[in-house]
Formats: structure tokens, sequence, C-alpha cells
């Protein structure tokens, strides 16, 4: 069995399949595809952290609703600044659509070794930081979440 949930370990093996050139393709693809998972105007989100953090070019805004009655399955919807790289906006369509509807506690364990293997090594070792940072900000979101929502209930 996959450490990865389902969606996102889909997209890891097409990823897995692809030349570089294509895979390239497909990350710009992926990419212009971010703008599929910023929030909507009429949305309600039971965590918001928007912020603009030393590892990024610009301000990134995690959205996080965790539906308690599906046993806690994750929504997230992420805001990108103007001026974030590529690279980033890939990474954030794939967690988004490999991470929605993924039990909360699923989400923190997903491991990040997995990154190379879509974006390939060269552009990991070239871009480091910035393939990491959007699936790091989605786990704290989570755990964030899933603290406040222990303390409530021991409040």
């Amino acid at each position: 069995m996959s450490r990865y949930p389902a969606a996102l370990d889909e997209i890891i093996e097409l990823f897995e399949m692809l030349s570089e050139e294509e895979r390239r393709e497909l990350l710009i693809s992926y990419a212009d595809a971010a703008v599929r998972h910023e929030p909507a105007g009429d949305e309600v989100f039971d965590l918001e952290d928007v912020r603009k953090d030393e590892e990024c070019t610009d301000t990134v805004g995690v959205f996080l609703r965790v539906d308690e009655a599906d046993g806690d399955r994750v929504e997230f919807r992420i805001s990108l600044g103007s001026k974030v790289q590529t690279l980033t906006r890939a990474m954030t369509a794939i967690l988004c659509k490999g991470l929605n509807g993924t039990r909360a506690g699923a989400v923190l364990d997903v491991p990040a070794d997995f990154v190379p293997r879509i974006v390939g090594a060269e552009l990991v070792r070239l871009r480091s930081q910035t393939v990491y940072y959007v699936l790091g900000r989605m786990k704290a979101a989570v755990k964030v979440y899933l603290n406040r929502r222990r303390a409530a209930a021991a409040g």
C-alpha cells in the first residue's frame, strides 16, 4: 500500500513515466491550473493563513476546510501572489489535487520524499526551498486546526 493518498500517488506515477521535457511541460500546465485552487469569495474556511514568508517571493494564503462529519476530510484552497514562482504554482495545484479529500491526520503523515519524483532531482537541487514550501504550509494549517479543535474539546 502506498504511503501517499491515492490521488497524489496517481500524480506521482504519471510524472515518473515522463521524460524530463514532458515533466517540465506538465509542471507548467499544473502551474497554469493553480488559479483553479484559489478560494471563491463566498467560501467559508475553518482556518485561513495568509502571509509572506522569507522562503517565498510573495504572499501565499492557505485556506483549510475540514469536514468532521466525513471523517475529518480536508479541502485546501491556496491563493498565490503574482510574484510566486512557476514551480511553487505547480506544486500548489498538484498538492491541492492530490490532498483534497484526504483525512487530516493522513495529510500530516505524507512524507516529502515524493517531490523529486515529480519535479526531478535537478529542479529540487536548484529550488530546494520552493518545492517543499507549500506542503509545509498545508501540513502546518492542518496541525493548527487539529490543535485548536483539541483545545476547544478540552476547554
